[in-house]
């Protein structure tokens, strides 16, 4: 007999409406991957200078395809 539990806990990618600057697409990623909301945006604008198109079309489809939290 095993006494083992197994535990599923489904964590979503979502937009954060609380704490957005923009569209809150860093603000989701952030509360997602449990790091720094700061942290997360200067890494945003980093690589949107170090990558400008690559950067601002994976933004721009991030906050269109993103669901919001409810």
């Amino acid at each position: 007999m095993s006494y083992e539990r197994h535990y599923s806990v489904h964590k979503t990618l979502t937009k954060d409406v609380i704490h957005k600057k923009l569209s809150g697409v860093c603000g989701g990623i952030a509360n997602h991957y449990e790091l720094p909301r700061l942290g997360v945006r200067i890494a945003a604008v980093v690589a949107l200078f170090s990558f400008p198109v690559v950067t601002g079309v994976a933004y721009i489809v991030a906050a269109m395809l993103l669901p919001t939290r409810k």
